[in-house]
């Protein structure tokens, strides 16, 4: 009799970090996970009510913040993203569009525009 066994599953565990997304101008603090756009993190919170069409590939640029603390830990530029800043009147070197920037693993703080 030849006894065979039965390999045992495996789980990947994928753990993501929990940070501190702060918006001004009323400093109101919020918990979000790392890995997720900035926007997806204010859309859950209800700080921002825009979506952008089919994950940020349709924008129309209503999603501009500054990022004031923790531009490094958020994902780099990208030329696409670049040139639709390059579209908004009053941007600075501060900004992001909260569709394209990806969380990192350490607090952001951000300004909303007023309009």
């Amino acid at each position: 009799m030849t006894m065979t066994s039965t390999p045992t599953p495996t789980t990947t565990t994928t753990t993501t970090t929990q940070i501190t997304l702060t918006v001004m101008p009323s400093g109101a603090s919020y918990e979000a996970e790392s890995g997720i756009t900035l926007l997806e993190a204010l859309t859950r919170h209800g700080v921002m009510k825009h979506e952008c069409d089919n994950g940020g590939k349709i924008c129309l640029n209503l999603c501009h913040v500054s990022v004031l603390e923790g531009r490094k830990s958020l994902s780099k530029v990208q030329r696409t993203e670049n040139e639709r800043l390059d579209q908004i009147v009053g941007v600075g070197s501060k900004s992001r569009l909260a569709c394209q920037a990806v969380l990192g693993e350490e607090a952001v703080t951000v300004e909303l525009p007023t309009l």
